[in-house]
């Protein structure tokens, strides 16, 4: 058996969509279960779209999620011009490929007269015009300095064929068996007039020249794997395995687009989406492990390691765990919410110095290293996204803070039953020592003590004081703010409570 090699072909045209992450996981993972290799190539031949540095971008994207190449060198196919020309003279000479002269004007009355006729759009059957050129009249045109493209020949002619008693059929990894209508089927272009080929010929010559065996690629490529299994078979090579992942939805079924911001890898990660997050969770768009299976941790070794306080067997190894047979047919639901959810597991698992440096670039407001390391101890369990860490917490280090004293007053309590509490909290709090706001534990339990003790209304207590640290309606306890604080400024931010109220 062939040594199996995958690749990852994106285009340089933008940001790494979350669905191209997948793509290149999924065959980076089918490579190294099957002890093969992973190759990449980048697909550049469309020159109008190119968007100058994206391929680095992408190239970096891939070595950060730990997705290593088997082979140093990248093919791009933009320097590869001299190959597909050489295999596209080859179709031509052999019948199954032509030049074609028709300018932008005849293809459009092509497309007029296929409207009118309430037919597919494209160059095929009796709408063809060049395939039967003579080679004379293509020398004589191709001396005259007229343009051309050259087509692959989907049919041999307009008659051979009636698709209704003949479809061509193949079969796919994931969706099995798949028969397709040869009657409408494109004559399409491969090589451009600026001499650049399309995506569906140097596809397929890249594929082949790479030794790929497994093309694993988006849903989307479904409708085109006709065009280029005939290509295979007109230059006479062996078809590899195909496999085509589902799409991506949103969570109303709709395809998630490539054209959404939001859907940037890159953006996610500057949110503060952990790599490793991204992984697990990407993992699972599409593919199960099991049958029934609820577990939820799988990860690449390379991507949980120092930085983490796992347990042994907490999360699965990808690589062993992964498997084609185990993808999904259906369309897999981007959930925004569980991203979040495992996002937020992962952050809570993080060593708390790695968490701190993370979290720093967030904070650069906050140079006290102290504090610092406090605000993201009591936020670390409620943040989703590391981004979070910065939201709400300005009362944390701003001297003033500004908020109106009925926000101080607890349901059914009044101005002045509420001074009065803040007036004995700050009393009772004169008497600890400093030692007992070094831990949030001890503080609480002093705190709660003194309130059950002199049978005071817990919220009557802890709402006015928490309003009157924070300023905020919603914001960590009191506790946690009051050791964060120390006595002195808690007792400080008691002090101006009180005097919003008087």
């Amino acid at each position: 058996m062939n040594e199996i090699k995958t690749r990852f072909a994106p285009s340089p045209t933008g940001f790494l969509h979350v669905g191209g992450l997948r793509t290149a996981l999924y065959n980076f993972l089918f490579a190294q279960k099957n002890k093969g290799e992973f190759l990449l190539r980048i697909e550049d031949t469309d020159q109008t779209r190119l968007v100058p540095g994206s391929d680095q971008q992408i190239i970096d994207l891939l070595d950060k999620f730990k997705l290593k190449r088997d082979n140093n060198k990248i093919i791009y196919q933009s320097q590869r011009l001299d190959i597909y020309k050489q295999y596209a003279e080859q179709l031509v000479d052999s019948g199954n490929a032509y030049y074609c002269f028709c300018q932008e004007s005849s293809l459009n009355k092509i497309r007029e007269q296929q409207k009118k006729d309430k037919q597919p759009p494209g160059y095929w059957g009796p709408y063809r015009q060049c395939h039967k050129l003579s080679i004379e009249e293509v020398k004589k045109r191709i001396a005259n300095n007229e343009s051309y493209v050259i087509r692959f020949k989907m049919l041999p002619n307009n008659n051979e064929l009636k698709q209704k008693d003949a479809p061509s059929q193949w079969t796919d990894k994931i969706h099995g068996n798949i028969a397709v209508s040869m009657e409408h089927q494109d004559d399409f272009v491969m090589i451009k007039s600026d001499s650049y080929p399309t995506y569906n010929f140097a596809n397929v010559i890249d594929d082949y020249k790479m030794g790929i065996t497994h093309v694993i690629r988006g849903e989307e490529f479904l409708s085109s794997t006709i065009k280029h299994i005939k290509l295979y078979k007109a230059l006479d090579w062996q078809l590899p395995t195909f496999a085509h992942l589902p799409l991506l939805l949103n969570p109303d079924k709709s395809k998630l687009s490539k054209r959404q911001n939001d859907v940037a890898v890159e953006e996610y990660l500057k949110q503060g989406y952990l790599p490793a997050t991204l992984i697990n969770f990407i993992a699972l768009l599409g593919w199960n492990p099991g049958s029934g299976s609820t577990e939820e941790f799988f990860n690449l070794p390379e991507l949980i390691n120092d930085d983490f306080n796992f347990s042994q067997g907490q999360i699965k190894n990808l690589i062993n765990e992964f498997s084609l047979d185990k993808i999904n047919k259906s369309g897999a639901v981007f959930d925004l919410e569980k991203l979040d959810w495992l996002n937020g597991w992962y952050i809570r698992n993080l060593k708390f110095n790695k968490l701190v440096d993370l979290c720093k670039p967030y904070l650069s407001q906050i140079k006290n290293r102290g504090l610092l390391e406090k605000i993201i101890h009591i936020e670390r369990e409620r943040i989703k996204k590391i981004s979070d860490i910065s939201q709400n917490i300005d009362f944390f280090y701003k001297e003033k803070i500004d908020y109106k004293p009925e926000l101080l007053i607890w349901k059914k309590s009044n101005k002045k039953e509420t001074l009065e509490n803040l007036v004995r909290l700050e009393d009772f709090l004169i008497t600890l020592k400093n030692q007992d706001f070094d831990k949030i534990e001890n503080l609480e339990t002093k705190i709660t003590d003194w309130i059950k003790k002199n049978n005071y209304g817990v919220g009557d207590i802890l709402w006015p004081m928490r309003v009157a640290l924070s300023g905020q309606q919603n914001s960590p306890n009191p506790f946690e703010i009051a050791w964060v604080f120390g006595k002195k400024k808690t007792i400080q931010r008691l002090n101006k409570a009180q005097n919003k109220l008087k």
